[in-house]
């Protein structure tokens, strides 16, 4: 019974260390790689390319004075509707002594010019009266007085000008008063009453009474970076997405692209227009920051798959297809085969040749 009950203990011994070499054994044993399927699927993919930029008003014009003063009244703010020739503002004159002095000396010289040729055309008149000088000569010296009498209403009218902002020469003409050029919407009014302003001129671009903008004309305006800029072309679909609406989508058409880039942040990048059609009800801002959406390439329910199935070697694509069962995922069986692919869209590539949509496409590693 001792020797029994001894052997049965060496018996569990035995097998209890068998038990431990083996358990040991299999710990050792690496896990089966075990990869995610793929099925090639038939999907639209689009190539795109991203530009930044702004929605602003195709045509917006800067109203200026086209003298020096005071504003003394605005007659628009921000926001508001005007229409061509609406009154933006008046401006009261402030004379420049340089000019006037110059002006009125020029009076001065015209009135006494015009005194002389009055005395010679008299002279001349008389002594054609009795025949001593011709016709013609007497003719002459009245077109001198019209030239020297017009020639002292200009230097007149130069000093209202100067003094007033206008003449009564000049009728109806008023440049004491700032006139809307088109009409739009007011986009900024940077200055007030009592605000000195400056007239635009040849040598000066002149104070900006008001900004004025057609905002039923939006277009996107933006830059593209040069690598990119190559496959644009003009009447490309554009799909522009304020920054301030992300869910809204304006569709536009790229209509402007820059002939010659320029350095920005040590990009050479280049300009970009693109004409926005805005949907009914949506409000647009003059300013308001948006990515715009351009489709360089596009094909249409093609076959693909994830790009994370391609490897590459140098210039060619392989993926792996499963041989072995779909249910046997502890031992799966590959085959590496060549494809050639098409466009991709950063998360799926087109395949053109190489697998078929009933093919199982070895994934990433689980």
């Amino acid at each position: 019974m001792k020797k029994a009950l001894k052997t049965c203990g060496w018996v569990l011994v035995g097998l209890f260390v068998i038990y431990t070499f083996y358990f040991l054994w299999k710990q050792s044993q690496p896990a089966p790689v075990v990869y995610e399927l793929v099925t090639p699927t038939q999907r639209d993919i689009s190539k795109k390319t991203i530009a930044t930029g702004t929605l602003e008003a195709r045509t917006q014009v800067e109203l200026k004075p086209q003298i020096t003063g005071v504003i003394t009244s605005l007659q628009v703010h921000p926001g508001q509707q005007v229409k061509a020739g609406d009154l933006v503002a008046v401006i009261k004159v402030i004379p420049d002594m340089s000019q006037l002095t110059r002006a009125q000396s020029d009076v001065e010289a015209a009135r006494i010019a015009l005194d002389e040729v009055k005395r010679e055309t008299e002279r001349t008149q008389r002594l054609y009266e009795k025949g001593v000088v011709s016709k013609e000569e007497c003719e002459q010296a009245q077109n001198k007085l019209s030239i020297a009498t017009d020639r002292l209403v200009a230097a007149r009218a130069q000093v209202e000008v100067i003094t007033r902002g206008s003449s009564a020469r000049a009728g109806s003409v008023n440049t004491t008063e700032v006139r809307s050029t088109m009409t739009g919407i007011v986009l900024n009014v940077p200055v007030k009453v009592g605000t000195s302003v400056s007239g635009s001129s040849s040598f000066s671009q002149g104070t900006t009474i008001a900004t004025v903008a057609d905002m039923n004309d939006i277009i996107f305006h933006g830059n593209i970076d040069e690598t990119e800029v190559a496959r644009l072309h003009h009447g490309m679909d554009v799909t522009l997405t304020p920054g301030s609406m992300q869910d809204v989508e304006i569709p536009a058409v790229l209509d402007y692209i820059a002939p010659e880039g320029t350095m920005q942040n040590g990009a050479k990048v280049f300009e970009l227009k693109a004409t926005a059609h805005v949907p009914e009800g949506i409000v647009i801002r003059s300013g308001y920051s948006v990515n715009a959406s351009i489709t360089l390439d596009e094909a249409k329910n093609a076959l693909s798959i994830d790009e994370t199935c391609v490897e590459f070697e140098g210039d060619k694509a392989f993926v792996y297809r499963l041989t072995s069962p779909t249910a046997d995922v502890a031992d799966q069986q590959w085959q590496r085969i060549p494809v050639e692919l098409g466009i991709s869209d950063g998360i799926h590539v087109v395949v053109k040749s190489g697998v078929s949509q009933h093919d199982v496409i070895r994934g990433i590693q689980k």
